[in-house]
């Protein structure tokens, strides 16, 4: 499984959110940009576990990915993180990520790899990045495929 389509795969199934009106659309990116235009979803580190399979059959990589609001207010800023962390909805972040998932039988992120999972939300607070301060959360994606590739 290579990374970066993965990346890539993931920054485009979460640009798929449909933020609350007046908001504007999720800046997605599959790379932790140097500067942020928030709302901003992009995939930070990743963890590689090999060989969870005999014969190089299947590699798990688990992703940190952040979503990072701005500062307009701090209610305003964390009701935007509540929506994007919501398990269901337009704007959960879980549900746009799993959709990408493809229909029984059918391959992960457009055919490159075998199954994700969003595991879990971690670390809602604030964030410094490039120097201003965002209010946000991590959340840990897990994708399997062959390790062969």
């Amino acid at each position: 499984m290579q990374i970066t389509p993965v990346r890539d795969a993931i920054a485009a199934a979460a640009a798929t959110v449909v933020l609350p009106a007046g908001i504007g659309r999720l800046k997605c990116t599959g790379y932790v940009p140097d500067a942020v235009l928030a709302p901003c979803f992009f995939v930070g580190e990743v963890e590689i576990v090999f060989d969870k399979t005999m014969g190089r059959g299947t590699d798990e990589l688990l992703f940190t990915c952040r979503v990072l609001a701005g500062r307009q207010d701090d209610r305003s800023s964390q009701r935007i993180i509540d929506a994007l962390l919501s398990g269901a909805g337009p704007a959960s972040l879980k549900q746009a990520l799993e959709e990408a998932r493809g229909a029984p039988g059918e391959m992960a992120l457009g055919g490159l790899a075998d199954d994700l999972h969003v595991q879990r939300v971690q670390a809602y607070r604030w964030f410094e990045h490039a120097g201003s301060t965002y209010v946000g959360a991590e959340l840990v994606v897990k994708v399997i495929g062959d390790g062969r590739t």
